[in-house]
């Protein structure tokens, strides 16, 4: 065989993130799949404890989860807008943007925050490594 592309169509794009414009490696380029889902975790672990933290007021259980559920929600739509990065984004170097660049507005924070919470939208992702909360949004997750 020869030396040509591997089987990919001259429409295809060659690495993530190229439809986008953005680099294929290094600062600005897509995060794996393995550092958004790990700073998702991390980021649910912070907001786990602060719903234990209900134990001190004597939540019910269901109180506690949703104390923790809402903690979520406001740690995205507070942080991304400020600053662009949760805590586990920060801790894995990665970061939310909106595809043409710059930090999100908190509205699409919020509803990004919203759509995360619900775990659904984040297992479906395009060519582009975007999930349908970043679609939603307009936002991607690059390496910071």
């Amino acid at each position: 065989m020869g030396s040509g592309a591997s089987g990919a169509r001259p429409t295809d794009s060659a690495y993530r993130g190229a439809r986008l414009g953005l680099p294929e490696a290094g600062p600005g380029s897509v995060a794996a799949s393995g550092s958004r889902a790990g700073a998702f975790v991390i980021d649910l672990l912070v907001c786990t404890l602060i719903g234990g933290l209900g134990v001190v007021v004597s939540a019910t259980p269901l109180e506690r989860n949703l104390i923790g559920v809402v903690a979520f929600v406001l740690l995205y739509a507070c942080l991304l807008p400020a600053t662009g990065q949760t805590y586990g984004m920060r801790l894995l170097r990665i970061r939310t943007q909106r595809v043409s660049g710059g930090l999100l507005g908190i509205g699409a924070a919020l509803v990004r925050g919203l759509l995360v919470a619900a775990l659904v939208p984040a297992l479906f992702t395009d060519r582009d490594g975007r999930g349908i909360h970043d679609r939603l949004v307009r936002s991607v997750v690059v390496r910071a």
